[in-house]
């Protein structure tokens, strides 16, 4: 019966020791990571969806009407100025070229003529052996007659004019594209004067919008309001950045109405030629200097329904919760607006279940050591 008694007794002094140690563990702070408010200066950037176009995109258009007769090019390859590309049927531009210079040569004959019949008259009328109104009229038919070589010599200039639109050269070195009519083709009319379009690739330009309330607030960082030369990145749709910067150099002289935004465009070095036309890319540039900006680590920062809250530890080492104004993301930081004060401690809280108000172990973490 004693030996029973000591068991039980050393039974309920284990769980008491048991239970006493299981309420300390319980009871003890856990640690928590901490890092500073960081203050630098951060430039911030702005991000706009455009489209690419060649340096110069020109159009190759038939200027006369007729049958394709020729094409003289690889399609999608370069093409140099001057090179010839396309041939339209120059037989009836020939046939009137001959046409108007059979009639400069009869105007010329019909000049050389009246001119003749002046100079036989002037002496005549100067003795008085014809009229005047002889004179008057030699000197009519000679007038007339330097009218008509004229008009004759502006019909041939004309029809030389057409016969040469016949051939179709490269106003440019370029990219030539895809042909838009084929051999036997009949072109030069309303709806068939497009034949194709050169792009030089040297240089692409990328035009896009933005709003007119952006617009005004760019104007308002531009010292001189006739530059608007921003150094501009630009990033292809794989993601990767293009190694050579830009400059936006200009902007449309007018507000869309319908869509309430402003065209503007940049010029993008492109001498690999590895950008083409018609490319969607993202231009990135530098719109302000924020002086003095809060950062702390995106992952010290919950959002919710819009509102954005931070963790913060008091000086008794307790979670308070800040409700803080969040602006733009710099890197793997968030630029903190309001809410926070330059000496508050950020809690990392991260996954774990910290309650408001509980006490914690702050382990501090060094602001550029937060998983930037």
């Amino acid at each position: 019966m004693k030996i029973a008694n000591l068991f039980c007794v050393a039974l309920i002094g284990l769980l008491l020791f048991s239970c006493g140690k299981k309420q300390a563990v319980e009871t003890a702070a856990p640690e928590v990571p901490v890092t500073s408010v960081l203050i630098k200066d951060v430039p911030l950037t702005q991000e706009y969806v455009g489209q690419t176009l060649g340096g110069t995109d020109i159009q190759i258009r038939a200027r006369v009407q007729g049958f394709l007769t020729g094409i003289y090019f690889k399609e999608g390859s370069k093409v140099n100025k001057g090179q010839l590309l396309y041939s339209i049927d120059p037989l009836p531009y020939q046939a009137r070229l001959d046409q108007a210079r059979g009639q400069l040569a009869s105007a010329e004959a019909q000049l050389a003529k009246a001119k003749s019949d002046l100079d036989r008259i002037k002496p005549l009328a100067a003795i008085n052996a014809v009229s005047q109104r002889d004179l008057v009229a030699a000197q009519s038919q000679y007038d007339a007659a330097i009218g008509g070589e004229e008009a004759a010599k502006g019909m041939v200039r004309n029809a030389e004019i057409e016969l040469g639109y016949a051939s179709i050269y490269s106003p440019i070195e370029g990219i030539i594209g895809i042909s838009n009519f084929e051999v036997g083709d009949l072109v030069g009319t309303i709806q068939s004067f497009n034949l194709n379009t050169v792009s030089s690739t040297k240089t692409v330009r990328v035009r896009f919008s933005v709003t007119e309330t952006e617009y005004l607030e760019f104007r308002k960082r531009v010292p001189d309001k006739a530059k608007m030369d921003w150094t501009i990145d630009m990033i292809l749709s794989d993601g990767s950045v293009h190694p050579h910067k830009g400059q936006i150099n200009l902007a449309n002289r007018e507000i869309d109405p319908s869509t309430g935004t402003l065209t503007m465009e940049a010029t993008v070095p492109n001498p690999e030629e590895d950008v083409r036309p018609g490319q969607f890319a993202k231009i990135r540039f530098v719109t302000e200097i924020r002086k003095g900006a809060m950062l702390i680590p995106l992952r010290a920062v919950t959002e919710l329904q819009g509102t954005y809250q931070v963790y913060v530890v008091n000086a008794e080492n307790k979670i308070e919760v800040k409700t803080v104004q969040a602006g733009q993301k710099y890197g793997e930081y968030w630029i903190i607006d309001s809410g926070l004060n330059a000496s508050d401690k950020v809690a990392l809280v991260g996954n774990m279940a910290i309650r408001v108000n509980s006490a914690i172990t702050p382990v501090p973490v060094e602001a550029d050591s937060t998983n930037i």
